[in-house]
């Protein structure tokens, strides 16, 4: 664990090292993982893949929820876990016996970061809240993620992504225009809440550099989606403009949609200048619409937005996509194909970029994740280990990181503290 004047050599030390030697950012750095389900668990992944040894701490019977999400089932494992668990060591402890208990507090300890997802007052009500382990570990940066923070009516409400996404406005902009509510096909406000989670610890590991001292981190789901509101958010406060559902267009930006090609795929276009407009123009073959008065500037091509968009809906379908993707190769405007996930996985870029390693599981055989999407020229951050089995280190971390004896963890699981 990192403390002071050891925090701040640490670091100089990654950040000093050759790029023949690559370093990660957050070796050393220890976080104690009682999160699960998604935004809790992704932060925390992005952490371990950056260096940190991250341990996750588990109810003995089932562990985290996610293990049970599903099928599909790999080894009697979920693939629903495998995404958002690697690099990191599990440990059962069971929270509600005075033994497990103390085995938290040992853990805290030892860490430099505590991450934890339950409704707020639950892990204070055990003893385990951050004033009762920041009096043990006044270094210790404490983060808590909930669906609605520690304060306000909404405080002890459980959150969930979809719930947020609907009290936060992502459901109601979402969908087709003259359809319903539409949630995301991916936990956006959760991977977005871990995301923020994420670079707020980050901040804290810096400031506790200077001050020596850790802190509470709250983040929460509902003010995270509505941070993400941005544009549309924008609209409604300073203008007074209710987003409305558009499908894939936008309500600030025409023409910017996806266009159904003659054997029904979609291609989706976006042309966020004038400029991108007369290329995307002449390259479908319709460059009188780029001097045409009411399409000349974005502001007229969204007032007079169904106009221009039949025109142009109606070209795309004269051709398949194939022909539209060598039309507007080299263009100023960017473009793709609306891909299904077996054409995401088979895309060339994909293939040579390498986002997609391979692990092998104690129990699933060999698995697929898809890696870091962050790369540093100085620094290492990488897929090391698979997702752990449950309760996989438990005697590791009892004997190696709290240096308990064979007998304590022998007493321990008698007990049924630990598993």
């Amino acid at each position: 664990m990192l403390k002071g004047t050891k925090l701040i050599s640490c670091f100089r030390r990654q950040f000093c090292s050759s790029s023949a030697q690559l370093a990660a950012p957050l070796e050393g750095v220890r976080i104690m993982d009682l999160t699960r389900i998604v935004a809790g668990p992704f932060c925390t992944m992005i952490l371990a893949d950056l260096g940190a040894e991250v341990i996750k701490v588990e109810h003995p019977k089932g562990g985290d929820e996610c293990r049970n999400w599903g099928p599909p089932f790999l080894g009697g494992e979920s693939c629903y876990f495998f995404p958002v668990n690697r690099n990191k060591k599990s440990i059962c402890i069971n929270l509600k016996s005075p033994e497990g208990l103390q085995v938290a507090k040992d853990l805290a300890c030892q860490s430099d970061i505590l991450m934890e997802n339950y409704v707020p007052g639950k892990l204070a009500s055990l003893g385990l809240g951050y004033k009762d382990l920041a009096a043990l570990n006044p270094g210790l940066i404490y983060t808590s993620l909930t669906g609605y923070g520690p304060t306000g009516p909404y405080a002890t409400r459980p959150g969930y992504d979809v719930i947020a996404a609907s009290e936060g406005g992502l459901l109601g902009i979402t969908g087709p225009r003259d359809g319903d509510p539409c949630k995301v096909g991916v936990a956006m406000t959760d991977i977005a809440t871990g995301l923020y989670a994420h670079g707020a610890i980050l901040a804290a590991l810096l400031q506790k550099k200077v001050t020596g001292r850790g802190q509470k981190i709250d983040v929460n789901l509902l003010s995270t989606q509505v941070a993400c509101l941005i544009n549309l958010g924008s609209n409604y406060l300073n203008a007074g403009v209710e987003a409305k559902r558009l499908g894939t267009a936008h309500a600030s930006l025409v023409p910017y949609e996806s266009l159904q090609t003659k054997e029904g795929a979609f291609i989706t276009i976006c042309c966020g200048s004038n400029q991108q407009f007369e290329d995307f123009c002449k390259r479908i073959d319709l460059p009188e619409l780029s001097v045409n008065p009411k399409f000349r500037n974005n502001e007229q091509r969204v007032i007079n937005r169904e106009e221009l968009l039949e025109e142009i809906r109606a070209r795309f379908k004269e051709h398949d996509s194939d022909f539209w993707l060598r039309k507007l190769k080299g263009g100023a405007s960017p473009y793709g194909r609306v891909n299904s996930l077996k054409q995401v996985f088979e895309d060339p870029h994909v293939k040579d970029v390498g986002l997609v390693e391979e692990l092998e599981h104690p129990t699933a055989g060999r698995i697929k994740v898809v890696g870091p999407p962050v790369k540093y020229s100085e620094a290492k951050n990488d897929v090391r280990l698979p997702p752990p089995v449950l309760g996989q280190h438990t005697d590791q971390v009892l004997r190696d990181t709290l240096g308990y004896s064979e007998d304590k963890v022998s007493e321990l699981r008698k007990c049924s503290a630990v598993a």
